[in-house]
């Protein structure tokens, strides 16, 4: 792959090679790698966890695809993915599209837990990619839970998610992964559920409840945008950084002083207020700006029209829409822009959950 140019400013100009590498290679143990007691379970673990809408980064020039960070927010959702993991004698037996991905991140685990077995592994995804649902994140976090599991759980959700986060990739068409970018709010949402806000180098800030019983509209709207590859770079770590210079205090400061405490107290619409401004500030204008203007015209028809809670997720184009209005009232304002909804569900509250 080529080499890709970071420009922050005028004096800020770095270069990053995006140089592939086999999975297993340039594993980062973070110190955990240590001397455990496993317990190596007899039957199949199998771990269910929720999508994730990522609402924004809160400074890109804390983040970069050898550096995970950047601090952020977002929820998770009732739309499900699974992991099954058989402990066998030896061998990684995978039975999933993305299998470069997961080789690496079982050799982290493998590494650091000093299991020396095979595994069977079986994943089922919800089918959702690159649309800002975190179907990545979903898929690493569950796999991670269900070998840390059949193990015998010798690390930690913390040390899980921290583990994912430090050793993210995403796989090339011949096979190997390159280092890829991971904020830490993906795999903390959907391992705790609720709203979780995250702060630099993937540390847990607040993780509450967020809109019990409300509901969850995904829109998917019909815009052209690479959001994998080469053009997400170019939004994430140009434009988007510039941006971030100028309003990374005040989005912190609005985090901080407003959108937790709105959590805090369930207040579904001032969160909503927050997030609203949020979406013409910094990297998320640039995330917003990359799916073309209309992106801001479909959420303005729908903030105008009352909804409590409107944002774009990741770097798009989904939409999502939580309220207590119904999916007729909702439709009501998508049919005169030519949308529908593609998902309807709730946020996630309980996070990870084994299920059999």
């Amino acid at each position: 792959m080529s080499k890709i140019t970071i420009r922050g400013g005028d004096l800020d100009l770095i270069e990053y090679d995006f140089a592939p590498f086999s999975p297993g290679d340039h594993i980062n143990t973070l110190g955990f790698d240590t001397e455990y007691s496993l317990e190596i379970s007899e039957t199949p673990v199998t771990v269910r966890v929720p999508a994730r809408i990522h609402l924004t980064v809160l400074d890109m020039n804390r983040f970069a695809p050898n550096r995970p960070g950047g601090g952020g927010f977002g929820f998770a959702l009732q739309l499900y993915s699974t992991a099954t993991v058989e402990c066998i004698p030896s061998g990684i037996n995978i039975d999933y599209s993305r299998v470069p991905m997961l080789r690496h991140l079982v050799a982290v685990l493998l590494k650091v837990t000093g299991y020396t077995g095979g595994f069977n592994i079986t994943v089922a995804d919800h089918e959702q990619r690159h649309v800002g649902l975190g179907s990545t994140g979903s898929v690493l976090t569950a796999v991670a839970h269900a070998v840390n599991i059949a193990i015998g759980s010798p690390l930690s959700t913390k040390q899980l998610r921290l583990l994912v986060g430090h050793n993210y990739v995403e796989e090339t068409a011949t096979g190997e992964v390159v280092q890829g970018f991971e904020t830490g709010v993906g795999p903390a949402a959907v391992a705790y559920g609720g709203m979780a806000v995250l702060g630099d180098e993937l540390t847990l800030i607040c993780c509450h409840p967020f809109a019990k019983d409300k509901n969850v509209f995904i829109i998917i709207p019909p815009v052209k945008a690479d959001t994998a590859g080469e053009g997400e770079f170019g939004v994430l770590m140009n434009r988007a950084r510039v941006l971030d210079y100028r309003d990374r205090e005040l989005k912190a400061y609005m985090v901080l002083m407003d959108l937790i405490p709105a959590l805090i107290h369930d207040d579904l619409r001032r969160a909503g207020d927050v997030v609203w401004e949020i979406e013409f500030r910094g990297s998320k204008r640039a995330e917003v700006e990359h799916n073309s203007f209309m992106i801001y015209q479909y959420m303005s028809h729908l903030r105008e029209a009352g909804f409590e809670f409107v944002a774009m997720s990741s770097v798009g184009p989904t939409i999502s829409v939580v309220t207590e209005s119904s999916r007729a009232e909702v439709e009501a304002v998508l049919k005169p822009l030519g949308l529908e909804i593609s998902i309807e569900t709730k946020v996630d509250n309980e996070g990870i959950k084994v299920i059999r």
